[in-house]
């Protein structure tokens, strides 16, 4: 923010703890008191130079009161004073600059006063304590939220420490990084006047953090001149290309979109929606994306049809006579209102085709959406101000904070700040920190998966089953072993899908920890960075299993397969025939079954909707009617699922016999990822007892599962 403040009596930055070495007194707060009261202006006129600000103000704030930014105006002026940026102009001029900028955006009275405050701290000798008496602790703490640290305390760490310090702000305060953000955006404006080597580093540096924040925030105002800014610092040669591709657009005269313009207007005033129709000229990244991508432009290409409508409802209406009067492409339908994205943002997307073959993109929203899209979190006011108070300070069009549901609820800590808060917590460097904050903000998308207890989960668009677990439990899924997606088991490197739902599987043994394997899985930093930590405390010797195996108990022994099936209580309709219960589904009253003739004058009882039936008609077998009979014993083989722990098959067998149940075999298969498999075949005295039998097998503290067998092999038996 100050890195073009100069004064002309000291060469170089100034900066408060240079000012104190050499010997500069401290500004007397009296008279800063006094400079405010009775500055140039008397206090029922503001100074000149702050009317365009309140002019922007007062459009969204009527009744607002001006007097602090009178005050804060004079005691900005007054600090200032001597100081020029590099460009020769007055240093003033840019905290009034992000003010105005704030002020069009909609900003209320409390962020336009921190705003021409926001570098007074940093660059001359008033102090927090002073904002903090003059201006109340709301002023203080955003002044203090958006001043830098200083390179001689922290050297090469405090460029990547301040953005930290200002995060953390941030996530107590969204309107830190809304001064931010707009500090930044005129201080790229004036970025000529550096060297180029400067102007390219402080480019990637809003390249790489502030515009991806600018989207997260929702405010494409700032976020769209950012990326053209920056556009023209660090790729000079394709944005000459965009000037002559807007240039040789613009001589033919008129915009081709005009003509659809007026066929929608004639549209919505016959079917009688009111609406404001729009031409919105791309900037000059959307151009450069959309020329990418098509190739050669079309004359529509540069631009696109926004509608403004007064009602959600009016939306889709006016959606349903676009595409009723014109050829719609169905492949850029969007609707972000229904499903709004996770930075406020709602629209619908359309495009529509005219019978001469030209296409036009289509936005459609109400007033209220729009301001919400150019401004994002700006334009919900003071999110922090209780009902009494907000209802001052804002229009008859306010959002309410409560007008947007799930993670938009809160604007002070949505879901992709509250996990970078939590990660950066536990970054051990500084620049592991700055690394993995431009790796988190790469990351351009997010999906919502739902939790089987009704929470949800914010991720990044590829995300696994390992990243969903770290997110719920922190380090306490180190522990985790698998998951349930949308109800079947799924391994940990599960990519997950919105609208998935997660249920997560952990482990009973406190020593287990993930494997350098879940490094691959993992894109969010949380994971990243407690999986790197557990690995580097828990290092494995050259020697020893993989850190991913834990110590493995050896299996107990293994019984011989599965004794043919006992003959079965059936009564088929074949006199003389044995029946015998199909080994591929183990049949019990009172499933329903069918019976199939094999040879040796054997049948065999299958369920019905056992695979193996589609097979034997499809060879031809002949059905064989079959019904249960009156005697209630039954066989039936079980699968039990669960984690590896010890005792495990001693707690299951006793919880079968404790059912009354006896156990003709059983097969224990050898732990894998710290799972076991049991299968058991038992016979039931009753086959009532199934359903109690397989609740107290699922009560076994570590089995997650238990099921009817299925065995193909033995379909054809």
């Amino acid at each position: 923010m100050s890195a073009e403040a100069t004064n002309p009596a000291m060469p170089g930055p100034v900066t408060p703890g240079a000012q104190r070495r050499r010997g500069r007194p401290r500004l007397d707060l009296r008279r800063l008191g006094r400079a405010a009261l009775m500055g140039p202006a008397t206090r029922d006129r503001l100074p000149d130079a702050i009317g365009h600000v309140a002019e922007a103000h007062r459009a969204h704030y009527p009744d607002a009161d001006l007097e602090p930014l009178r005050r804060a105006w004079v005691l900005a002026e007054s600090s200032h004073r001597g100081q020029m940026r590099k460009s020769g102009e007055p240093y003033i001029t840019h905290p009034l600059a992000v003010t105005l900028i704030l002020a069009q955006l909609g900003a209320e009275t409390t962020t336009l006063t921190a705003s021409l405050l926001h570098d007074t701290v940093e660059d001359t000798d008033v102090t927090l304590d002073q904002v903090r008496t003059e201006f109340g602790d709301d002023v203080c703490y955003l002044v203090d939220g958006v001043t830098k640290l200083e390179k001689v305390d922290y050297g090469a760490a405090a460029e990547p420490e301040t953005f930290r310090k200002m995060l953390v702000a941030t996530g107590n305060d969204v309107r830190v990084m809304s001064i931010k953000l707009a500090d930044r955006l005129h201080n790229m404006r004036t970025l000529g006047v550096m060297r180029p080597e400067k102007q390219a580093r402080i480019a990637k540096v809003t390249r790489d953090v502030l515009i991806p924040l600018a989207e997260r925030l929702g405010v494409q105002a700032l976020k769209t001149e950012l990326e053209d800014l920056v556009f023209a610092i660090l790729h000079p040669e394709e944005y000459s290309q965009v000037q002559e591709l807007i240039a040789a657009n613009a001589v033919g005269g008129g915009d081709p979109l005009e003509g659809t313009a007026d066929d929608v207007r004639a549209v919505l005033r016959e079917a009688g929606i009111a609406a404001e129709v729009l031409i919105r000229p791309r900037h000059f990244v959307s151009v450069h994306r959309v020329h990418r991508k098509r190739g050669e432009m079309r004359a529509a290409d540069f631009g696109r049809l926004l509608v403004l409508v007064n009602e959600d409802a009016d939306c889709y209406g006016v959606l349903g006579e676009l595409h009723t009067c014109f050829t719609p492409v169905v492949s850029e339908f969007k609707d972000f209102i229904a499903v709004p994205k996770f930075n406020l943002y709602q629209s619908l997307h359309t495009a529509v085709a005219r019978p001469d073959g030209e296409v036009a993109e289509v936005l459609i929203r109400t007033h209220q959406m729009h301001k919400v899209a150019e401004a994002g979190v700006v334009a919900l006011r003071n999110p922090y101000a209780p009902p009494s108070e907000e209802q001052s300070d804002t229009g008859p069009d306010a959002p309410s904070v409560d007008a947007f549901e799930g993670e938009r609820a809160d604007p002070t800590r949505p879901g992709w700040l509250s996990r970078l808060l939590d990660w950066q917590e536990a970054a051990p460097d500084p620049d592991t920190f700055w690394s993995t904050l431009r790796e988190d903000l790469a990351q351009d998308r997010e999906i919502a998966v739902f939790r089987p207890d009704g929470g949800t989960l914010g991720l990044p668009a590829g995300a696994s089953c390992v990243d969903a677990a770290y997110a719920q439990y922190g380090e306490d899924a180190h522990a985790c072993i698998g998951a349930r997606v949308n109800g079947r088991l799924a391994t940990l490197s599960t990519v997950l899908r919105d609208g998935d739902t997660v249920q997560l599987l952990m482990g009973q043994d406190a020593a287990s920890g993930p494997s350098r394997e879940w490094l691959d899985h993992a894109r969010t930093p949380g994971a990243r960075i407690a999986i790197r930590r557990w690995l580097t405390t828990h290092p494995t010797p050259a020697s020893a299993p993989a850190a991913s195996t834990p110590e493995k108990p050896s299996p107990p022994p293994q019984t011989s397969d599965f004794p043919r099936p006992a003959a079965a209580n059936a009564v088929v309709d074949r006199e003389g025939a044995s029946v015998r219960l199909a080994g591929c589904c183990t049949p019990v009253p009172p499933d329903e079954v069918t019976a199939f003739a094999v040879r040796g004058g054997v049948v065999t009882v299958h369920r019905v909707e056992c695979p193996a039936v589609g097979r034997m008609k499809e060879v031809g077998r002949a059905e064989v009617g079959v019904r249960w009979g009156d005697s209630a014993e039954c066989r039936v083989t079980l699968i039990a699922e669960s984690f590896g722990r010890a005792h495990l098959l001693a707690d299951l067998t006793e919880a079968i016999a404790l059912e009354g149940v006896e156990i003709m075999s059983a097969t224990v298969e050898p732990p894998t990822q710290q799972r076991v498999r049991h299968t058991y075949t038992l016979q039931l005295p009753d086959a009532a007892h199934l359903p109690g039998l397989m609740r107290a097998m699922r009560a076994v503290p570590g089995v997650y599962d238990v099921s009817r067998a299925q065995h193909p092999a033995a379909a054809t038996s």
